[in-house]
């Protein structure tokens, strides 16, 4: 019993369990929303959330905190719907950039041991004004190639979960079974060991922001293809659901705990409460205030499953 109850099941089985119970009572209130169209509804911009959510599930993995991803996707947006759409070349090189400068993020941290927290709320100021000046009101338009692979109805399954499955098991393999993943973990958990070992924390750290930058240029990419332009404020708010994705996916602050495939469920978990809520036409403030709400329920059962794990393993 012990055994089944260890603490990667509990990390994929309480955000499992907290996404069945959003969804039933979201069936149970709207039997119209079982439905094909229904779940693509509910479920639309699950694959943004997602990609942001596994960004700063990689930042969190070296015990690091991001608070411009954001920023930084919206920034990425306005590129998508202007230069990228435009002048493809010219985009691609600004994201390479983009990518570039995040590494060196983490080598300054590193290197200076500067607070993660500090260094990307400053950073979060730079990315919107950069976004500002390429956009400076709403507007711009997505590439057809993105807009037509995010509005694409795969058979069975919609285009949005399907997504966030495949982004579930990447990302899986890539952090829990590559070698590469079992060294990022290992900064966050133990990094003078990893150090003896012989691999360098310095590009551990930059490899690992380069990663998260990669991930949320997929996620402001995506969200123009959602929402067919950008502005500068478009993803203010997925710095705070990334970190509310990953804590309720099982991730932690500190010893590089995190799960891949718990945080995509929690990203999941918290579109379908944006979503169902907006579509029963509640206020945003309310439904930030339900998506805290459920973020609170689920770590205080979490909580108390590691105290009764704790307790079975005491003689």
């Amino acid at each position: 019993m012990k055994k089944i109850l260890s603490s990667d099941t509990v990390r994929l089985l309480i955000p499992a369990l907290s996404l069945t119970i959003l969804l039933i009572s979201v069936f149970y209130l709207q039997p119209r929303a079982m439905s094909y169209v229904g779940l693509n509804l509910l479920f639309n911009l699950a694959v943004p959330i997602a990609l942001a959510t596994i960004a700063q599930m990689l930042i969190m993995t070296v015990n690091d905190l991001d608070l411009s991803m954001g920023t930084f996707v919206s920034f990425v947006a306005c590129i998508t719907a202007t230069f990228l759409q435009a002048t493809p070349l010219i985009g691609v090189l600004m994201l390479a950039a983009a990518i570039a400068t995040y590494a060196v993020l983490g080598v300054l941290i590193h290197v200076r041991n500067l607070p993660s927290i500090v260094v990307t709320l400053g950073m979060s100021f730079v990315w919107g004004g950069l976004a500002v000046l390429i956009l400076p009101a709403p507007g711009g338009e997505a590439p057809g190639w993105v807009r037509a692979v995010m509005v694409s109805r795969p058979p069975f399954v919609p285009m949005a979960i399907l997504a966030c499955a495949i982004i579930a098991v990447v990302s899986h393999l890539l952090i829990m079974r590559s070698s590469f993943g079992v060294i990022l973990r290992g900064v966050g958990g133990n990094a003078r060991s990893v150090e003896r070992a012989g691999w360098s924390i310095l590009k551990a750290r930059a490899a690992t922001y380069a990663l998260a930058a990669f991930f949320a240029i997929l996620s402001g990419i995506s969200l123009v293809g959602l929402t067919t332009s950008a502005d500068a404020n478009i993803a203010l708010r997925y710095t705070l659901l990334s970190i509310a994705g990953v804590v309720l996916g099982g991730g932690e602050f500190t010893g590089g705990r995190v799960s891949p495939i718990g945080a995509v469920i929690g990203a999941l978990t918290l579109t379908l409460a944006g979503s169902f809520l907006s579509f029963l036409r509640i206020s945003p403030d309310w439904q930030i205030g339900a998506q805290g709400a459920i973020l609170i329920v689920v770590l205080a059962l979490r909580l108390l499953l590691n105290r009764l794990e704790n307790r079975g393993k005491r003689p």
